[in-house]
């Protein structure tokens, strides 16, 4: 047994860095009312104090997702700046179909002289993606 019981030393310190832990996160972090998750005396978001709040992040739709990859990918492809296959570029093969068609497209435009080959990219792109998301999404397999 030990003299002058009590706790072992190394507990004592543990319990005071626990302690001193607990109190420095607490005054990290704030007092704010409980379950406001923010400090007491700060603003809600969105209510003009301080700086002003960011939009809610907007969710893309497959359709839109689709028209941006296609649109950016049938561009290097033209300038000549692609490197590996469809996997690489983060097109399914449907896509990847798509993307063959709006640059075959632009060629043929290019070679005619057109001076629009932007917009018919995109164009082409947004008509190609609205037709393969028209039902949803794809079917006959994850990578389609």
């Amino acid at each position: 047994m030990r003299r002058g019981g009590g706790r072992p030393p190394a507990a004592g310190a543990f319990g005071t860095c626990l302690v001193a832990a607990l109190v420095t996160g607490v005054l990290a972090t704030g007092c704010g009312a409980a379950g406001s998750g923010r400090a007491e005396g700060a603003p809600p978001a969105g209510t003009g104090g301080g700086a002003p709040s960011s939009p809610s992040p907007r969710v893309t739709s497959d359709e839109d997702l689709c028209a941006k990859l296609v649109g950016h990918w049938s561009r290097r492809v033209l300038e000549g700046r692609t490197y590996g296959d469809y996997q690489s570029m983060g097109l399914s093969g449907g896509q990847y179909d798509i993307l063959r068609e709006v640059v075959d497209a632009a060629r043929a435009a290019e070679r005619r002289g057109t001076a629009e080959i932007g917009q018919l990219i995109d164009r082409q792109a947004r008509e190609g993606c609205a037709a393969r998301y028209r039902t949803g999404g794809p079917g006959g397999g994850p990578w389609r």
